[in-house]
């Protein structure tokens, strides 16, 4: 399965953005880390779908918590 979050030099300086976006993945975390829904991050961002959201937060989770 591919990453829903991708880096490409020439999309937004090769930050992970959203694949097919120029949505920030950062973006999601700070909305989170600010104390905003996901309703409120998926409000202020129609071309992100929940389970899309989702799926980055599920990456992100195994990324961290993988067996070495």
């Amino acid at each position: 399965m591919e990453s829903v979050i991708v880096r490409d030099s020439g999309i937004m300086s090769g930050e992970p953005v959203f694949r097919g976006t120029r949505v920030l993945a950062r973006t999601l975390f700070d909305y989170l880390e600010a104390g905003h829904s996901l309703e409120r991050f998926l409000a202020g961002f129609p071309a992100i779908s929940r389970e899309t959201a989702l799926l980055a937060l599920e990456e992100a989770k195994e990324s961290l918590f993988a067996a070495h």
